[in-house]
């Protein structure tokens, strides 16, 4: 059990005319005496897709306690009503960002050999966290230069990025609250999360730090300290991460980011390696 989004019915406004149980694919409601009750927490996302088809308003989601959604057991209900449901549940879970999911989902009809009715999702199917343009989700290769030097690929106007040895970053957005927790680039990732004094303080940040990571970014201090707990958790439980550095700087209020990040690793249930750094207000590592 753990603490997520789960829908909530109003039994007081349900009216029993189930509109909403059709456009939950995933088989979570059911009308049982004359009102939609959810069945089972393994089966409702907390996407809330059926929402809009409730004219009492009577489903709203919550934040509760829980049991962790399955899709491998979703998956077995919905691939028995036929292609068009198939469609539909893997449709929702496209349009919701959920490639976690989708990936499943994908792999369970491809290992049964069935059709699977939508096209893979691309990087550009990755929903922004918010309008701004700057919130892309972006994924950056890195390529050897002549020398052994390292430098990004070409920019879209065909120039290099700078002489010599250039950024290492992999990925965009870099700030903990703009980073969706399903990225694609966080799969299979070693996570860097540092405070974000962290890169102007030690010159070498890149090169000892950030090569071949993701890079997570936060304040502790000035931030919201239990959306970045709760953000880092999602990042860790929806993706297979293969190691966290932590790395914050000496003064007391920027270990407050060591504590995220601890809190964040238990809640995930995950047993993922980990280190923490420390570094000197003069820039020099502890």
């Amino acid at each position: 059990m753990s603490e997520r989004k789960i829908i909530k019915i109003d039994k007081n406004k349900c009216t029993g005319c189930g509109l909403c149980i059709p456009n939950c694919p995933e088989g979570a409601l059911q009308l049982i005496d004359g009102k939609v009750t959810l069945i089972s927490d393994l089966f409702c996302d907390g996407l809330g897709g059926c929402i809009g088809h409730c004219p009492e308003g009577a489903i709203t989601v919550e934040k509760r306690e829980a049991e962790q959604y399955d899709e491998k057991k979703v998956m077995e209900n919905i691939a028995k009503q036929g292609k068009n449901v198939i469609k539909a549940h893997l449709s929702h879970l496209r349009d919701h960002g959920e490639h976690k999911y989708l990936r499943q989902a994908m792999e369970f009809l491809k290992e049964r050999d069935m059709e699977i009715p939508v096209e893979k999702p691309t990087k550009a199917d990755h929903p922004l966290p918010c309008g701004c343009p700057g919130s892309s989700v972006m994924e950056f290769s890195v390529t050897p230069a002549k020398g052994g030097q390292v430098r990004k690929e070409e920019t879209p106007e065909g120039g290099e990025s700078g002489p010599g040895l250039v950024s290492q970053l992999r990925q965009w957005p870099i700030q903990i609250k703009l980073v969706p927790p399903v990225a694609p680039y966080l799969a299979d990732a070693d996570l860097l999360i540092a405070a974000d004094c962290v890169p102007f303080s030690y010159a070498d940040f890149h090169d000892d730090f950030l090569k071949g990571r993701i890079l997570l970014v936060g304040c502790p201090k000035l931030d919201d300290s239990e959306f970045y707990k709760e953000r880092i958790t999602q990042i860790l439980k929806n993706n297979d991460i293969k190691s966290i550095v932590c790395i914050h700087m000496e003064v007391p209020c920027c270990f407050g980011m060591l504590q995220i990040v601890k809190r964040a690793l238990e809640a995930s249930g995950k047993e993922i390696p980990f280190k923490d750094i420390t570094i000197g207000i003069k820039g020099d590592k502890k």
